[in-house]
């Protein structure tokens, strides 16, 4: 029993959108009370990809409202993917699947990335946006990484496979 509680576990595991490290920040405006307004720089593995690395900065709303999680950050942020290391797939692949998900405001808005394969030119390609239940915005950032070699061993990942 306890094994079938912890693959379940493990399952819905790597179904969950990828957790951001914190890289650091810069301040843009300065508050007289609470947190300054900044620039996040937040980095993620894929969940499915093993040997992709994103890289996101992110608009962060300070002053009081901003410092009790009240405020709604702006739609602006960016994004950088690259490949750090062999590609591995760990599992199929879905076009459009969320791969990394940061809520930016205490009810309904979030920045959301999500992943695209191109097998024409055999590239991931990684769409950051923002959305809200009723509203959202056309700010986006797009990155893309092309699947290739890595290290003296030269091999070639296999394509992914869509579930669709």
């Amino acid at each position: 029993m306890k094994r079938i509680v912890l693959a379940t576990a493990t399952l819905a595991a790597l179904a969950l959108p990828a957790l951001a490290d914190e890289i650091g920040e810069v301040s843009t405006v300065f508050k007289l009370l609470g947190a300054n307004h900044k620039i996040v720089v937040e980095a993620f593995d894929d969940p499915k990809v093993e040997g992709v690395s994103c890289f996101l900065s992110r608009a962060k709303t300070g002053g009081i409202r901003g410092s009790l999680g009240l405020a709604e950050d702006t739609s602006d942020a960016s994004i950088a993917c690259r490949q750090v290391g062999p590609i591995k797939y760990l599992d199929e692949l879905e076009a459009g699947e969320e791969v990394f998900q940061q809520r930016t405001s205490i009810l309904f808005k979030k920045l959301q990335v999500v992943r695209f394969y191109d097998p024409k030119r055999n590239a991931l390609v990684y769409l950051s946006y923002s959305d809200k239940i009723i509203e959202g915005s056309p700010k986006n950032s797009l990155s893309a990484v092309a699947v290739t070699p890595w290290g003296a061993e030269g091999l070639m990942p296999e394509p992914p496979v869509y579930d669709d």
